[in-house]
């Protein structure tokens, strides 16, 4: 009987032990699919402030608030721009002096705590840029998507599209540069963003389902005049132009394609995702099987968006090594395998999608040297 109650007992814990790894996975990864759009990733330090003056405000010292470049500081209900770091200002051992360029809007307080983000603009072409532009919708497969849609006088169009963590604003970034060269730019919320159709399971995909509403904005871009479109995708935006240009009906008229930090690996983004979340490493692969079963990801089709044959036009893979959510190692395969049709710009002191926040001028030389045979 004591042995019937002791192995009872080891069955009880073990099946108990198993269900918890099972909603630890769970939770775990929803730090890659339920991560809301203009929030910031579990990568992303929080800052605080410590004091704002004429153009300069202190921050919280952190390899994050010692990054080269330009870049939006999020707060909850602010929003300002912040460029490079003012060595000579003073400041204590434990923070840093940034050269404060606006705040668009709220209030920078000492104590508050913010983050920086890639998006450095904030409402929409018009109010941002001083750019004319329509508010459209694209007909999806799950309803209307909204896009924003910047005139221009070729018949080369730009559709961008912004990946986890940020949203339709992200694109603005490189807009006025896509603008000056009279490409007209297309910039699409898909589904699971503001405005969009709400995905069926409340999940991102990864750009596993989300390519369709590329796809669909490929089909208005060529119902409306455009004769050959490039794609330009951030994160896993960059991995939906990979599969629209592999699968899309209408993928002929694709011209090019722009991939700034692309999600190559699934498998590698959720782990890392889930590593911030401080997930322990021994529940790792729970919370990857965890996100392939409840989003539906497989590894052959993420092989196959990844896969040198199948690029059929140019590329510009814009990457870093200090990308911590999309390993660069995947980047720089993809590029070595395929140097006829891919083009790498390695951006060192660059957090995932930061790219153009790093060396803005560099970016937009490469991007202009790229997109000029294309246009």
């Amino acid at each position: 009987m004591r042995t019937v109650t002791a192995t009872a007992a080891a069955v009880t814990a073990v099946l108990a032990a198993g269900a918890a790894g099972v909603a630890a996975g769970r939770i775990a990864s929803d730090a890659a699919l339920k991560a809301p759009p203009g929030r910031p990733l579990p990568t992303e330090p929080r800052l605080t402030v410590h004091g704002t003056a004429a153009g300069r405000i202190t921050l919280t010292r952190d390899l994050a608030s010692l990054r080269p470049g330009l870049y939006g500081l999020s707060g909850d209900g602010s929003h300002a721009v912040v460029g490079p770091v003012l060595e000579s200002a003073e400041h204590k051992a434990d923070t840093v002096v940034r050269r404060l360029e606006r705040v668009t809007h709220g209030t920078l307080d000492s104590g508050d705590r913010v983050w920086l983000t890639p998006n450095v603009h904030v409402g929409n072409p018009s109010t941002a840029l001083g750019l004319d532009h329509a508010d459209i919708d694209v007909p999806g497969e799950l309803g209307a998507l909204p896009a924003w849609f910047v005139p221009g006088y070729r018949d080369t169009w730009v559709i961008t599209v912004h990946g986890l963590g940020t949203t339709r604003e992200h694109p603005m970034n490189v807009m006025g540069f896509l603008h000056h060269r009279r490409l007209p730019v297309l910039d699409l919320a898909y589904r699971g963003d503001l405005g969009a159709p709400r995905p069926p399971d409340g999940l991102n995909h990864l750009g596993e389902s989300e390519w369709r509403d590329l796809d669909a904005a490929i089909r208005y871009a060529v119902r409306y005049g455009a004769r050959r479109v490039l794609l330009y995708g951030w994160s896993t935006g960059a991995t939906m132009a990979l599969r629209a240009a592999l699968h899309s009906p209408v993928r002929d008229h694709v011209a090019g394609l722009v991939l700034d930090s692309p999600v190559l690996s699934w498998e590698a983004t959720l782990r890392a995702l889930a590593t911030a979340r401080h997930t322990p490493e021994a529940l790792l692969p729970l919370a990857v099987r965890a996100a392939q079963g409840r989003a539906g990801l497989h590894a052959d089709h993420v092989a196959e968006t990844a896969d040198p044959d199948q690029l059929r036009v140019p590329t510009l893979i814009i990457h870093g090594p200090d990308d911590e959510v999309a390993p660069w190692a995947h980047s720089r395969r993809l590029a070595a395998r395929r140097p006829d049709r891919v083009a790498l710009h390695t951006v060192p002191h660059a957090p995932h999608a930061a790219m153009w926040n790093a060396d803005p001028k560099e970016y937009e030389e490469r991007l202009r040297r790229f997109l000029t045979p294309l246009m």
